[in-house]
């Protein structure tokens, strides 16, 4: 029933996983958007302005969440300890970094002076279209989060359970090296012939007959 129940929320951990790293795949293929159009608004020979730092953010961003998908597939995968932990612990950092960005913009009138000014333009229209669909951006938010605490929830369910428990044989001819690539420190079993001393051989006893009547 356990294994059972570990193969289910590993299953469910990589589905969930999945959700994030869709944000970051989304996140790059917009950050790459944004860089052809703004290489395409410099023209042949680009002057020389600033680097956009919006569009490398965004950039930052995805791969990250790449980063943290992949580290969470490992994870749900090997059901190791370690692994869940820094899992719990990239999703735990990502999560009060969203808060903490979330509290700096809600809270401060002036959050737009924090960040420096982007040439590209990219950032006024990022405003832009966030405050036309506040509603939907905010539950867009709202899911991107919440699937994170689900993945940090199962991930330390799954670290709870433990990992699987070892098989042990009773005998060595109940398995082969073959079936056991993992076996630690395994040795084949030496080939060597037992003979036996305590009874000679029939041609021994025969020479020895055969002495015995010269003799006499």
């Amino acid at each position: 029933m356990s294994r059972m129940a570990r193969s289910c929320l590993q299953s469910v951990l990589k589905i969930v996983n999945s959700g994030i790293g869709m944000v970051g795949i989304a996140t790059i293929l917009y950050s790459l958007w944004m860089f052809m159009t703004w290489r395409r608004h410099l023209g042949p020979s680009p002057p020389d302005v600033p680097a956009p730092w919006f569009i490398y953010s965004f950039l930052l961003i995805g791969v990250t969440l790449c980063v943290v998908t992949c580290s969470g597939h490992i994870a749900a995968e090997t059901a190791n300890g370690c692994c869940l932990c820094f899992y719990m612990i990239f999703v735990f950092l990502l999560i009060m970094v969203e808060a903490a960005v979330a509290v700096d913009v809600i809270l401060n009138r002036n959050w737009e002076e924090d960040f420096p000014d982007d040439p590209t333009g990219n950032f006024n229209e990022f405003k832009d279209f966030v405050r036309e669909n506040f509603e939907t951006c905010k539950w867009v938010g709202v899911v991107v989060v919440a699937v994170q605490g689900v993945s940090m929830l199962l991930a330390m369910i799954l670290k709870a359970l433990g990992p699987y428990p070892e098989r042990y044989y009773e005998s060595d001819d109940d398995y082969s090296p073959d079936r056991v690539p993992l076996l630690k420190h395994y040795a084949p079993p030496p080939s060597y012939v037992v003979a036996d001393t305590l009874h000679p051989s029939r041609n021994d006893s025969w020479n020895v007959r055969i002495n015995s009547k010269g003799n006499r």
